[in-house]
């Protein structure tokens, strides 16, 4: 069975997604999405990263507070800025934070955490994973900023996929 649905998780999903997608329950809706729920996750299983293993769901729903907070706070911070401040005192500039995280999923985790959080987006990550290089709208102090990416975030991710 693992060998025709590798990811259950990902089939249920889109299954119900084509069922939604479709807004129908005909034979020939529910035959091809099963027949997209067994296709798709066979033919990607080479592009996605190593099997998650999440070792600390504490931790990650600590973490998702912690990222939910901080996207609230920069919600703020970046509508204050556009709003009082002239463009040319804005300091918005590319920042390289060096990583321990060597893990794939925590990497892709970061990613996001990074692209949702106004103000935030990532922009690359070295071949070998030793630094990020992320585009900041409004940096202050580049130290301050590389400590708390570091403590806020990737030291929980790394207890999370790597301990």
């Amino acid at each position: 069975m693992k060998r025709l649905i590798p990811s259950p998780p990902l089939s249920l999903a889109l299954f119900v997604i084509w069922l939604l997608l479709n807004q129908s329950l005909e034979a020939s809706t529910l035959l091809s999405g099963v027949l997209l729920a067994i296709a798709v996750p066979l033919l990607t299983k080479g592009l996605r990263p190593a099997t998650v293993r999440m070792r600390r769901p504490g931790v990650a729903l600590r973490l998702c507070g912690v990222v939910l907070y901080d996207m609230s706070v920069s919600v703020f911070a970046v509508a204050r800025a556009l709003l009082t401040r002239r463009s040319e005192n804005i300091q918005a500039s590319f920042l390289r934070i060096p990583l321990d995280m060597r893990d794939p999923n925590g990497l892709a985790v970061l990613s996001m955490i990074m692209c949702l959080t106004p103000g935030t987006a990532w922009g690359e990550v070295a071949f070998d994973r030793s630094t990020l290089l992320i585009h900041v709208f409004d940096l202050d102090d580049e130290a301050a900023f590389i400590a708390q990416i570091k403590s806020r975030y990737e030291r929980p991710l790394m207890e999370i996929f790597e301990s």
